[in-house]
């Protein structure tokens, strides 16, 4: 067989890709998050991995690569080509393929039971193509104690890196016994971690002014009671939640403290906390009309 009859069967090939991938998105036009190949360092930097350990070469699902580390734009989710001037590396491999050319493994970085593409993004994306199940790999695993599934979508991920850090937050027993866990949600990652910040700063001022220091448990319930709630139950009061859809109290929370220190910096100590949660109210909050508008644009995401 010669070099045109392969490149005939390549160029076909990329056609077919190039049309499954137009009719994945438009399956996907109101779920675009279903679409998009998840990019290696927005995931890094969700999950913040440890220690980093080198495992070899070895063969690796195919189904498990979701991502990549700087071709993400350029291929979705199932790793079909978006665009045509991705053709002639695609069908060079390809071509490898038809003449059973053996290529280099490709690298990937293993995070949380995923695989994310270092180098070899177009080698995927015609493994994939032709039903292979899997691909040899060159591996760099980022250590994690978060499991990931192979079909979550970025959002997923946070969520599911959000309710691990609660779970760990928890497992503390001065602070499981006296917040609340049912008001006490974050729609952001490394909030959890910020709360014990606060704590410790609490700590640290209430120990100021006293001969013994006091212990955690009870700087807990001082900041539990003298500033988390005070601040939830004005929120929960003036309804004030409704003007941030999506959000949480413990959300506000944190936002407001961070506007509270602003404006006392601006304004003196003496600036009341319950100015600054209907400054920050005022200043930062939807009307009904942006609330009506980010409901619909959620529901058509």
């Amino acid at each position: 067989m010669n070099e045109i009859y392969f490149s005939q069967i390549a160029k076909g090939d990329f056609n077919k890709a190039r049309q499954k991938e137009l009719f994945h998105k438009l399956f996907n036009i109101f779920t675009p998050k279903n679409y998009k190949l998840l990019s290696f360092n927005e995931i890094r930097n969700l999950i913040k991995p440890g220690n980093i350990s080198y495992q070899g070469i070895k063969p690796v699902p195919i189904n498990l690569i979701v991502g990549s580390e700087g071709r993400y734009r350029d291929f979705n989710k199932t790793f079909l080509p978006r665009y045509n001037f991705l053709r002639n590396r695609w069908e060079g491999i390809d071509k490898a393929h038809l003449k059973e050319i053996i290529l280099p493994p490709v690298k990937l970085y293993e995070i949380g039971g995923l695989y994310f593409v270092s180098d070899g993004n177009h080698r995927v994306s015609v493994a994939k193509l032709r039903g292979m199940e899997y691909i040899d790999a060159d591996i760099v695993t980022l250590k994690t104690e978060i499991e990931l599934k192979p079909n979550m979508t970025e959002e997923e991920i946070k969520t599911k890196i959000i309710q691990y850090e609660k779970k760990e937050f928890f497992k503390n027993k001065d602070l499981n016994t006296i917040i609340d866990k049912d008001i006490f949600n974050f729609t952001a990652v490394g909030r959890y971690n910020e709360i014990l910040l606060h704590i410790e700063v609490h700590k640290y001022f209430i120990n100021m002014n006293k001969e013994e220091e006091i212990s955690f448990k009870k700087a807990v319930k001082s900041w539990y009671e003298n500033l988390f709630l005070p601040i939830y139950n004005m929120v929960k009061e003036e309804n004030i939640l409704t003007r941030f859809p999506g959000r949480t109290y413990a959300d506000l929370y944190v936002w407001i403290i961070r506007h509270w220190d602003e404006l006392k910096k601006k304004y003196g100590h003496d600036f009341s906390i319950k100015r600054a949660v209907y400054d920050y109210s005022e200043k930062y909050g939807k009307n009904i009309f942006q609330k009506i508008k980010y409901q619909l644009k959620k529901i058509f995401k």
